[in-house]
């Protein structure tokens, strides 16, 4: 990497910003349902600690409390489960910023500080430079190890790097290295899943692996819009209209290159998307008044035969409604199959991390990607603000 990393940092006795991305999921009663999210950051902050660094100071945003103090979105439930993954007491601070915040800190007993969510202020979407300068007041070392963030451009994410020492942490590295050597230099055969309800979330992704892959296969709710620009009828099947001439350009655009992009040849259809309607299967075309809501057996056949001999897999955007067990069958046979491949498998963050992990096959892939959005944009060559304002080694 060209950036700073946790290992070039001499951390003894310094006072350490850590940008996390503890955006978990709670339920009503705000416990945490997930805490994955928290249990990634865990190598970069017991490392912090064992190099002896005086203090670890955590920062994160949880939900979107549009800048106002929103109880439910306090970050108070991430430092009692923090504090039961590490075995040692984590500090709550009721603000990130401020007199009060940097009493708790300079006060603190404990080796462990976590402030209250940065989005309580909205200075921090706002990328305002007072706001960023203040958290880089707390610390004499910047640390971001949120890639789900990365792609934004906030205080707590670009702008703090430019008033402090900055460095990556373990997962942020390690989403760099999987990700971007599967885009510079991916072993042969690449292939490509991607899924998904739109088009348009996968424009850029489609362009820039294009070229670079061996195979793209297209299932989920995107990939009837390519169908239907291919002239198959799809019933009332999810369709974005305004990108019909688009999908035909990447179709021709594939061609001209000599690349494959494989399409579903038969689907699973239901009269109205509930869990119990009655499913069917029929082939490449959807009857009218159906909806398609999974991959049918020959296509899940196909993409398997197709996928055998792959060295590296992206996947990013599952093959059909996974949520409703009834429509996970497509998503599920390919995820257990490629797990059984002699490849590297990188899935990108979001919804296909969360199908690897209702069928419990996160321990069998070579990287599952933090960053929902972060993954998209990486995966679309662009750069990200949180990486890009790292120092440099």
């Amino acid at each position: 990497m060209a950036k700073l990393t946790l290992r070039d940092l001499d951390l003894k006795g310094k006072k350490v910003l850590v940008r996390a991305d503890f955006n978990v999921p709670q339920d009503e009663s705000l416990n945490i349902t997930d805490d994955t999210r928290i249990k990634a950051t865990l190598p970069t902050i017991q490392y912090i600690l064992k190099n002896d660094a005086a203090r670890v100071i955590l920062i994160s945003h949880l939900g979107r409390p549009k800048g106002k103090v929103v109880e439910k979105y306090s970050l108070k439930p991430v430092a009692k489960r923090l504090s039961d993954l590490l075995g040692e007491p984590v500090k709550f601070s009721n603000n990130c910023v401020g007199e009060q915040t940097e009493k708790d800190i300079q006060g603190a007993k404990e080796r462990i500080v976590l402030l209250e969510n940065l989005r309580f202020h909205p200075e921090e979407e706002a990328n305002d430079s007072a706001f960023a300068k203040q958290l880089a007041s707390l610390a004499d070392i910047y640390v971001n190890d949120a890639f789900g963030t990365a792609h934004r451009a906030h205080a707590s994410t670009e702008g703090v790097a430019h008033n402090i020492k900055s460095a990556a942490g373990f997962l942020l590295e390690k989403e760099i290295e999987y990700l971007g050597s599967s885009i510079k230099d991916p072993k042969k055969p690449f292939m490509v899943i991607l899924g998904g309800a739109k088009v348009s979330d996968k424009i850029g992704v489609i362009e820039n692996l294009l070229p670079k892959s061996d195979v793209i296969l297209i299932g989920g709710g995107m990939s009837y819009t390519f169908l239907k620009a291919q002239g198959r009828t799809i019933g009332n099947s999810k369709l974005e209209e305004d990108k019909l001439d688009l999908a035909r350009s990447l179709l021709d655009k594939a061609k001209s290159l000599n690349k494959e992009i494989i399409l579903p040849v038969d689907h699973i259809v239901v009269d109205q998307i509930k869990p119990e309607a009655k499913k069917e299967e029929v082939g490449c075309d959807i009857p009218e008044g159906k909806i398609a809501v999974d991959i049918g057996g020959k296509t899940v056949a196909l993409f398997k035969e197709k996928l055998k001999t792959a060295k590296t897999i992206i996947w990013n955007g599952p093959m059909g409604i996974f949520e409703i067990d009834a429509f996970s069958r497509g998503t599920e046979e390919i995820a257990k199959f490629i797990t059984t491949l002699k490849a590297t498998t990188i899935i990108g963050g979001g919804d296909t991390a969360a199908a690897v992990m209702k069928f419990k096959l996160e321990d069998k892939m070579t990287h599952i990607s933090t960053g929902g959005g972060a993954s998209l944009e990486f995966l679309e060559g662009k750069t990200l603000p949180g990486i890009a304002a790292l120092s440099e080694k």
